[in-house]
């Protein structure tokens, strides 16, 4: 999915106009980029040369002298739907998924300095930052959960374009799921079917995990953590399950969000019903204000995840549930049972992702915007998978957006091309 390759284009200083243009090249292949690196760091360069890197998905163009970075996104979105994706299609799934982990984990452990170099790259003149409960986002799109559930390349996102990354489900027990086969596409609708069920390594594992990549230091984007319940733990245990993966995971979050909304994990849907949502959250917030007294530490801003198939009367319940437990926003949305259209022959149990829960992720986000005057903040997620959809998005009241379905059909070019679309907007 990813190639890289430099170019050292030379100038002639003493030639102007047309005759100025370049005298000589040096060319960086993929085998010869640690080379690269190295004569980059010594300053090998002059500073007249122009520096080129083609990163899949895209051509990053630097003037080594003002320092600055001009942007090019040739039709790699075009490439990738015509060759990569239908490649990756002719296997099952989930071994695509895990295809493409192993490749974005390669580039997650690049030196810190080259994928923060890559991220701001990516970032310059082409997006817009937000500032969000307490938190710097560089830019609006962040990748959803669901993509790295075990924190092992959330890194990455940084130099694709993304804004922040939320890993997770981590739920406080290990857990393998539900059985093969649990993932499905259907690309005529850019969709997706899941019932993975929360497969993770567990809060502890996770833990240990970003502790080890001293997660804060080399954070070059806010990270989130996504936590869920254990499918072994009963719903009147709940609260201590999901604070008992707090307390491993908040050290190293710049947000947590509290996942009740889940289709694949038996009952835990009801655990947005009014019966159990009030107690869940203040376990949750009474643990982060407790965290916060300890020397060096500070809340963390808390937020639900809902479904997308709960009415406008729920929604209004869990609204007011959250707002006065003080949470700092929500994610809207989960993915939805619901079968409609062309899905309503579909047999396949899971959530609906993609394209078909774009209108009704928007309508959802509307409504809560509207219902809280705008001052409770909103995650948009759904069907989110190109500039339009975004913007669609953000027009009816998200502050944020998050892709996940839309990655794998549009691509590793598609956090760019929205984080610029937004900028302009």
């Amino acid at each position: 999915m990813f190639s890289l390759v430099a170019a050292i284009e030379r100038r002639n200083p003493n030639q102007v106009g047309l005759k100025s243009r370049r005298t000589s090249t040096t060319l960086y292949p993929f085998g010869d980029f640690p080379q690269f690196l190295k004569h980059y760091f010594q300053k090998k360069f002059r500073s007249s040369d122009i520096l080129c890197i083609f990163h899949y998905p895209n051509l990053v163009t630097r003037n080594l002298r003002s320092g600055s970075h001009f942007f090019i996104l040739p039709q790699m979105a075009r490439f990738y739907e015509r060759v990569v994706r239908p490649i990756l299609f002719l296997r099952d799934p989930e071994l695509a998924h895990q295809s493409a982990a192993f490749l974005l984990r390669i580039l997650g452990r690049c030196p810190s300095a080259f994928v923060r170099w890559m991220g701001r790259s990516d970032r310059h003149r082409t997006s817009r930052s937000v500032e969000l409960f307490g938190v710097s986002f560089p830019n609006a799109v962040g990748l959803a959960a669901g993509v790295d559930k075990n924190a092992c390349f959330w890194k990455a996102a940084a130099a694709l374009g993304f804004g922040h990354v939320e890993i997770g489900t981590v739920t406080h027990r290990a857990q393998p799921g539900n059985p093969l086969p649990r993932l499905f596409r259907y690309p005529d609708h850019e969709a997706i079917i899941n019932r993975m069920g929360f497969n993770n390594d567990g809060a502890a594992v996770v833990a240990s995990r970003l502790r080890a990549g001293d997660a804060h230091k080399n954070r070059i984007i806010p990270l989130g953590v996504n936590i869920g319940r254990s499918k072994v733990t009963s719903l009147d245990l709940a609260a201590e399950d999901y604070r008992s993966s707090f307390r491993l995971l908040a050290d190293y979050a710049d947000y947590c969000t509290v996942n009740v909304s889940s289709p694949n994990t038996p009952e835990l849907r009801r655990l947005q019903g009014h019966g159990f949502l009030p107690g869940l959250l203040r376990v949750l917030q009474e643990e982060n204000r407790a965290r916060a007294r300890k020397p060096k530490k500070r809340p963390i801003p808390l937020l639900v995840k809902i479904a997308p198939d709960l009415d406008f009367d729920d929604i209004d319940q869990v609204l007011e549930d959250a707002m006065d437990l003080e949470f700092d926003g929500v994610v809207a949305t989960n993915t939805t049972i619901a079968r409609e259209g062309s899905f309503a022959v579909v047999n396949e149990a899971g959530g609906l992702s993609g394209a078909p829960l774009h209108a009704r992720a928007v309508e959802v986000v509307a409504h809560i915007h509207r219902v809280t005057s705008g001052e409770f903040p909103v995650i948009g997620v759904g069907g989110v998978r190109d500039p339009e959809t975004a913007l669609r998005m953000v027009d009816a009241g998200a502050s944020l957006v998050q892709v996940y379905t839309g990655l794998v059909y549009r691509g590793p070019s598609l956090a760019h091309e929205i984080a610029r679309a937004l900028a302009r907007d």
